[in-house]
């Protein structure tokens, strides 16, 4: 799915899913914008350069980690845009013992050229 034209908003997303558990940011470059924004606990991450850094330091503290999302919520669905929340879960080995955690999330799509890409994606703990 390299090419995703022709593919909705939330194939874009679900494909997304699947690939992050690849630990290949390659794979995910064709599904985010080129001006994405990505702000997760540790930080705020501008374009896809910024993004990358972040998946691939996660990636290197955790090589096992799973990630999946849950609890999807469609807010919005339109010709050019698009955004969903959802409840995020991911697991890992670290130092031979099972860490776990997860927290919630929301994810904005937007359409160029009949093509849906991530534009923003927000990743927080749960609030205590």
């Amino acid at each position: 799915m390299s090419d995703q034209g022709g593919a909705s908003a939330e194939e874009v997303l679900g494909h997304y899913e699947a690939l992050i558990n690849r630990h290949d940011f390659d794979l995910l470059v064709p599904l985010i914008a080129q001006d994405a924004v990505f702000w997760f606990n540790d930080g705020s991450h501008s374009g896809v350069g910024e993004i990358r850094q972040a998946f691939e330091e996660t990636w290197a503290k955790f090589p096992l980690e799973r990630y999946w999302l849950e609890d999807r919520r469609w807010l919005a669905k339109g010709e050019g845009a698009a955004g969903c929340t959802y409840h995020f879960c991911w697991q890992a080995s670290k130092d031979g013992k099972l860490v776990s955690g997860g927290g919630r999330g929301t994810t904005l799509l937007r359409q160029d050229a009949g093509i849906w890409r991530i534009v923003h994606e927000h990743l927080s703990q749960f609030p205590r």
